[in-house]
């Protein structure tokens, strides 16, 4: 048999890696797995120390998209620097990329679940069978979680349900399709939620001490992002339908709808905040489902908006983070329905085909958008609440604090700063911003949405048990949280799939999925070529607006489509087994 410390080496059963002190166990055998599993708190050690291995959520993402020019892009050396040259190899990707390469990382929370899963079969620790249950249900929602996060960025990938033996043969492993792998998690899924709806198993409520733990929600949110990407043009080959998908999705959304999940429509004072979207990206969800009914899954903790992603003007900043785009800002409806910008006459997009009906005025470009707009983005003339009924402007780009900078990153690139997840509360002394949900209801929507309208049409009714609903309803209930205008019946479905997406690229816009989406669309040679922005001149009573073009970008060919495996681990799969794993472009 051969023998390898190449990339799966972190699977070994005989490496016991812990975060948790208790687990930080001698390797000269002075306690073996049995005497782990045999006493209550270091299984329940064991169990926590799975947790934590996927990659973080980060608003600084969207810069790496069409939604965003980031404000370091003119520091030396900068991740976006790189990455707006096209300046990217196999070896600089993991300094390049949002998450580095999480490839390691996430099989190191694989290993973990599957000595966890095996061990609590013939564990002898004390607990009662129910609670032993949950334990399990928990261990397979990680591991599905892992895997889901392997394929979205690398695709295809190895599969392992079981702790490695030391003598395991590597020159035998293969790489798994995307559409094995997601037949792997939805089984990881369905074993967990197969485990009762209990206290002690695996609960859809949310107790005291438990944020952050698995539930039966996350179970299914992990199914059905997993489905919808499965049949989408990039993955898809065949082995999922639609339909399939469409049945997953819709059962997925309805379990959470019967759970009491619902989208946040906390109505703020006006001093606060300008609506319900915005005041839930800056409210704890760590609230045992009390008031945010939303939130299915929190990843990571508290952001600091006003110091990474703030304005010249916050105190303290030290960079202004990704700004949003002009493309972005043009992707935003009227507050009427009507789609404002509806393309660009011209290669550059610096002359837009305005929609003369939907009451857009090139003169007044901010007047009468999509309520998320104003949640989302500080523009010229937007008003920081700073808790105070008066308010204050903000993003005045005539000369003033807040205007375009092509040498300080404090200031903007774009015209443009973002305001999602920004508590104007928050500052030095108190930090009052919010967090990045790595789940919640509003995607569980989209994603039923977006199966069901290329299954059945965007109008055909989908029934899950008493759940009884279509894609184009779907997306109204997002829409009616903000209160924007429903989709119209009898769209066709290349109509329905247009508005669909820009839909879905408002409603989670920063929240870490426009990268996934337009790759996983095959689309990303059509967005992310190069952006615009808004320079705003003339004087406070009479602005003149006038869209200018950034710098080309050149990380959009079809290599940008996965992450690359690195190199040096797809040299040790060469070696032993003679087959290049690594992804398409990628091969250095």
């Amino acid at each position: 048999m051969k023998k390898s410390n190449l990339y799966i080496a972190i699977l070994t059963a005989g490496m016991l890696f812990s975060c948790n002190k208790k687990l930080d166990l001698p390797s000269d055998g002075r306690i073996t797995m049995d005497q782990v599993f045999s006493d209550y708190n270091r299984t329940r050690g064991y169990l926590n120390s799975c947790y934590g291995f996927a990659p973080a959520l980060s608003v600084d993402r969207a810069g790496f998209t069409d939604d965003a020019q980031d404000a370091d892009d003119i520091t030396p050396g900068s991740r976006f620097q790189a990455w707006y040259a096209g300046n990217i190899t196999t070896t600089n990707y993991p300094s390049v990329s949002i998450d580095g390469s999480p490839w390691a990382r996430l099989y190191e929370g694989i290993r973990r679940c599957n000595v966890f899963i095996e061990s609590i079969k013939t564990a002898t620790v004390f607990a009662t069978e129910a609670e032993k249950g949950g334990w399990t249900a928990q261990a397979h929602t990680l591991r599905a979680l892992y895997y889901l996060q392997l394929i979205k960025r690398y695709g295809g990938v190895p599969i392992f349900d079981k702790p490695l033996e030391i003598n395991h043969d590597f020159s035998k492993d293969r790489k798994a399709t995307f559409s094995e792998v997601a037949r792997f998690i939805i089984q990881d899924c369905n074993t967990a939620l197969s485990y009762p709806n209990t206290r002690e198993g695996f609960p859809w409520a949310i107790y005291e001490n438990q944020f952050g733990i698995m539930s039966r929600a996350v179970a299914y949110a992990i199914k059905s992002q997993t489905v919808t990407f499965a049949v989408s043009p990039l993955f898809s080959d065949g082995t999922f339908t639609v339909a399939e998908a469409t049945t997953i999705t819709a059962d997925a959304l309805a379990q959470c709808l019967a759970n009491d999940y619902r989208l946040f429509n906390l109505v703020p004072a006006a001093t606060v905040a300008q609506n319900s979207y915005a005041l839930y990206h800056f409210t704890t969800s760590n609230d045992q489902r009390a008031t945010d009914k939303e939130t299915i899954y929190q990843l990571g903790g508290q952001m600091r908006m006003w110091e990474f992603a703030g304005m010249p003007s916050n105190p303290g900043v030290t960079k202004a983070g990704p700004n949003p785009t002009q493309e972005l800002v043009d992707a935003y409806e009227m507050a009427n329905g009507q789609v404002p910008i509806t393309g660009y006459s011209d290669a550059d997009q610096l002359v837009p085909i305005v929609n003369t009906a939907s009451g857009y005025d090139p003169e007044n470009p901010y007047v009468s958008r999509d309520p998320r707009f104003y949640a989302s983005i500080y523009y010229n003339g937007a008003v920081r609440f700073l808790n105070q009924p008066t308010g204050k402007k903000v993003a005045t780009n005539i000369g003033g604090a807040e205007g375009i900078s092509t040498t300080n990153r404090i200031n903007t690139r774009t015209g443009y700063y973002t305001r999602k997840f920004n508590n104007s509360a928050s500052g030095r002394t108190n930090n009052a911003d919010g967090s990045i949900r790595l789940f919640r209801l509003a995607e569980l929507y989209l994603n039923f949405a977006e199966c069901a309208y290329q299954s059945v049409g965007p109008d055909a009714q989908v029934t899950s048990g008493s759940f009884n609903m279509s894609a184009r309803e779907a997306v109204n209930a997002v829409r009616a949280r903000v209160n924007m205008p429903a989709f119209p019946a009898g769209m066709s479905k290349e109509a329905f799939e247009a508005r669909y997406r820009n839909e879905r690229r408002i409603e989670l816009v920063f929240e870490d999925h426009r990268f996934f989406d337009v790759r996983r669309w095959k689309i990303l040679d059509q967005t992310d070529k190069s952006v615009t922005g808004m320079r705003i001149e003339g004087t406070v009573a009479a602005p003149t607006y006038t869209r200018f073009k950034l710098g080309d970008r050149n990380a959009h060919s079809e290599k940008y489509l996965l992450y690359p495996i690195d190199q040096e681990e797809v040299n040790k799969v060469m070696n032993l087994t003679g087959q290049n794993w690594q992804n398409p472009g990628w091969l250095d």
